[in-house]
Protein backbone atom coordinates (compact mmCIF):
# COMPACT_ATOMS: atom_id res chain seq x y z
CA UNK A 1 0.00 0.00 0.00
CA UNK A 2 2.83 2.28 0.66
CA UNK A 3 4.33 1.96 -2.44
CA UNK A 4 1.38 3.51 -4.56
CA UNK A 5 1.37 6.65 -2.26
CA UNK A 6 5.11 7.21 -2.28
CA UNK A 7 5.34 6.61 -6.01
CA UNK A 8 2.03 9.03 -6.73
CA UNK A 9 3.15 11.39 -4.20
CA UNK A 10 6.67 12.21 -5.54
CA UNK A 11 5.10 12.12 -8.93
CA UNK A 12 2.33 15.09 -8.16
CA UNK A 13 3.41 16.64 -4.70
CA UNK A 14 6.93 16.78 -4.81
CA UNK A 15 7.19 18.76 -8.48
CA UNK A 16 4.70 21.43 -7.11
CA UNK A 17 7.14 21.43 -4.26
CA UNK A 18 9.86 22.03 -6.21
CA UNK A 19 8.10 24.38 -8.49
CA UNK A 20 6.93 26.24 -5.54
CA UNK A 21 9.97 26.56 -3.94
CA UNK A 22 13.01 27.13 -6.75
CA UNK A 23 10.78 28.85 -9.53
CA UNK A 24 7.82 30.62 -7.28
CA UNK A 25 7.33 33.06 -9.97
CA UNK A 26 6.59 31.13 -13.08
CA UNK A 27 5.29 27.76 -10.81
CA UNK A 28 2.62 26.88 -12.86
CA UNK A 29 4.06 26.59 -15.82
CA UNK A 30 6.81 24.68 -14.24
CA UNK A 31 4.32 22.01 -12.55
CA UNK A 32 2.41 21.53 -16.03
CA UNK A 33 5.38 20.76 -17.54
CA UNK A 34 6.33 18.31 -14.37
CA UNK A 35 3.34 16.80 -15.57
CA UNK A 36 3.59 16.71 -19.09
CA UNK A 37 6.80 14.90 -18.35
CA UNK A 38 4.64 11.64 -17.28
CA UNK A 39 4.22 11.64 -20.87
CA UNK A 40 6.87 9.39 -21.32
CA UNK A 41 4.58 6.43 -19.81
CA UNK A 42 3.06 6.48 -22.95
CA UNK A 43 5.71 4.24 -24.03
CA UNK A 44 4.55 1.40 -21.24
CA UNK A 45 1.73 0.72 -24.29
CA UNK A 46 4.50 -1.39 -26.24
CA UNK A 47 4.94 -3.41 -23.72
CA UNK A 48 2.94 -6.88 -23.09
CA UNK A 49 1.55 -6.76 -20.82
CA UNK A 50 0.92 -2.91 -20.77
CA UNK A 51 1.04 -2.46 -16.93
CA UNK A 52 2.83 -4.97 -14.91
CA UNK A 53 3.66 -4.04 -10.91
CA UNK A 54 6.25 -5.93 -10.70
CA UNK A 55 8.86 -5.15 -13.44
CA UNK A 56 11.35 -2.59 -13.21
CA UNK A 57 10.09 0.20 -16.20
CA UNK A 58 13.89 2.24 -16.27
CA UNK A 59 15.71 0.17 -18.89
CA UNK A 60 12.80 -2.06 -19.97
CA UNK A 61 10.82 0.27 -21.98
CA UNK A 62 12.37 2.99 -24.92
CA UNK A 63 11.83 6.26 -23.04
CA UNK A 64 12.34 4.80 -19.87
CA UNK A 65 16.13 3.50 -21.44
CA UNK A 66 19.60 4.57 -20.16
CA UNK A 67 19.88 5.95 -23.50
CA UNK A 68 17.27 8.40 -23.14
CA UNK A 69 18.49 9.12 -19.61
CA UNK A 70 21.66 10.53 -21.00
CA UNK A 71 19.27 12.75 -23.62
CA UNK A 72 17.54 13.68 -20.65
CA UNK A 73 20.30 14.67 -18.85
CA UNK A 74 21.61 16.55 -21.84
CA UNK A 75 18.90 18.86 -21.57
CA UNK A 76 19.82 20.40 -18.53
CA UNK A 77 22.94 21.87 -19.98
CA UNK A 78 20.50 24.02 -22.07
CA UNK A 79 18.24 26.76 -20.55
CA UNK A 80 15.54 26.41 -22.63
CA UNK A 81 15.32 22.81 -21.57
CA UNK A 82 16.63 22.74 -18.28
CA UNK A 83 13.10 22.60 -17.13
CA UNK A 84 12.30 19.72 -19.01
CA UNK A 85 15.17 17.79 -18.66
CA UNK A 86 14.55 17.96 -14.58
CA UNK A 87 11.07 17.31 -15.20
CA UNK A 88 12.06 13.86 -16.96
CA UNK A 89 15.01 13.09 -15.02
CA UNK A 90 12.68 13.36 -11.83
CA UNK A 91 10.36 11.07 -13.67
CA UNK A 92 12.91 8.38 -13.98
CA UNK A 93 13.73 8.99 -10.39
CA UNK A 94 10.67 8.24 -9.13
CA UNK A 95 10.02 5.25 -11.24
CA UNK A 96 13.76 4.03 -10.46
CA UNK A 97 12.61 4.09 -6.58
CA UNK A 98 9.87 2.07 -7.42
CA UNK A 99 12.00 -0.34 -8.78
CA UNK A 100 14.12 -0.61 -5.70
CA UNK A 101 10.53 -0.84 -3.48
CA UNK A 102 10.12 -3.82 -5.73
Amino acid sequence: MIRPILHYGLHFIIPIVIALVFFPKKWKKVYLIFLAAMLIDLDHLTADPIFDPNRCSVGFHPLHSYYAVAGYFILLFFRKTQIIGLALLWHILTDLMDCWMM
